[in-house]
């Protein structure tokens, strides 16, 4: 059975891009463009994995992790972040909430996201 992850990102086009990627590597991938709609996802397809922009349209990516966090009724996901927020206080707070990975959106190539979703996946078992 393949693996459910959830992207979780505004941007259309890197969304699209990371959903085809991931899909090509055999992934069943759902999306969300902000964090309210993440959340409804989260609870509905209980993804494996949780790939989350912390710069989001109403609730933000450390709203979301919060929320995660604060409902019991929501299985502990592993979270990778994908931002461009690079400043060391928001990955430390990122990983104060349990935050698994931290790719800095300049800095990676699709290729990438999949290799880190195997590692933390793997981590997982």
């Amino acid at each position: 059975m393949s693996k459910k992850i959830l992207v979780i990102e505004d941007d259309k086009f890197l969304r699209e891009l990371m959903i085809k990627k991931l899909a090509n590597e055999g992934f069943e991938v759902s999306s969300a463009a902000d964090g309210e709609e993440g959340i409804r996802c989260v609870k509905e397809k209980q993804p494996d994995l949780i790939l989350l922009d912390l710069i989001l349209p109403g609730l933000d990516g450390f709203g979301v992790l919060t929320k995660l966090q604060e409902d019991p009724a929501l299985p502990k996901i592993p979270v990778i972040i994908l931002s461009n927020l690079s400043q060391r206080e928001e990955i430390e707070k990122a990983r104060q909430l349990g935050v698994k990975d931290f790719l800095i959106k300049a800095h990676f190539v699709p290729g990438e996201i999949v290799s880190k979703v195997n590692d933390v996946l793997a981590r997982k078992m």
